[in-house]
């Protein structure tokens, strides 16, 4: 089944048009991954998903649930977790902290000055879990801000499982990232359940070929080919506008 289904979406900016009549959708369990050259208009898709950017017109759909221009809050409960290019994360507070946050998000814990931490023990458990599946050490002690690079990328991905969303939204997660801390990166999403959908936008084919199921190519906007990693390596079009230039 679709887990999320973009039906005919625009978005413009005036004369910039940087989405155009873009329909596709994501499976259960699928790891669908957007690619495209600079400006192909990847991000202002996420945008539009997410709730940041409003459609100009076009519809989206979660499941059967028409999200379009609901704020991200919204779109967040209804089962949407998005990462950004850039960590959103409390620096100040330790790795257990973040996550114990949006754990106590999720589950609409309000907050109570006068009862410790530990008698939360159900959230306490979950961040825990949370911190296993992304590969990082829960550490009640350690600020995030003294987090590597990759390490921050990490916990942004177990606070966005917090949320236990339906689908995955990540936005380039190994930009900026060293060879090892790729590699870490594509074992962590190679290790996420496996009915969870995932949408990326990422540059990296060795990320892309290591855990596409299938691609969508971007270029300027519209939806130049989509299929497997094979089939669009195979793409003439695709080799011409995109993979050919990173080549």
């Amino acid at each position: 089944m679709s887990v999320l289904r973009t039906d005919r979406l625009c978005r413009s900016f005036g004369s910039l048009i940087v989405t155009k009549d873009l329909s596709l959708d994501v499976q259960q369990g699928e790891r669908h991954i957007i690619i495209g050259p600079n400006g192909a208009g990847k991000t202002s898709l996420a945008n539009q998903i997410g709730g940041q950017l409003r459609p100009s017109s076009g519809r989206i759909f979660l499941e059967d649930i028409d999200i379009t221009g609901q704020p991200p809050d919204r779109i967040n409960r209804l089962g949407i977790a998005r990462t950004f290019q850039k960590n959103n994360l409390f620096q100040n507070l330790s790795i257990l902290e973040n996550l114990r946050l949006a754990v106590q998000a999720r589950r609409g814990h309000t907050w109570n000055g006068v009862r410790a931490v530990a008698h939360y023990a159900d959230v306490l458990e979950r961040a825990g879990e949370l911190a296993a599946l992304v590969h990082i050490e829960c550490d009640g002690s350690r600020l995030v801000r003294h987090l590597s690079y990759g390490e921050q990328r990490q916990l942004e991905i177990g606070m966005a499982l917090a949320s236990e969303p339906k689908l995955l939204l990540l936005d380039e997660p190994t930009s900026g990232m060293s060879p090892l801390e790729t590699q870490r990166m594509i074992d962590l999403i190679r290790g996420l359940p496996s009915n969870l959908a995932i949408l990326m936008i990422e540059h990296d084919m060795k990320v892309v070929f290591s855990l596409a199921d299938r691609v969508t190519v971007l270029y300027y906007g519209e939806a130049l080919a989509s299929g497997t990693c094979a089939e669009v390596q195979a793409n003439a079009r695709v080799r011409e506008v995109y993979l050919g230039m990173a080549g």
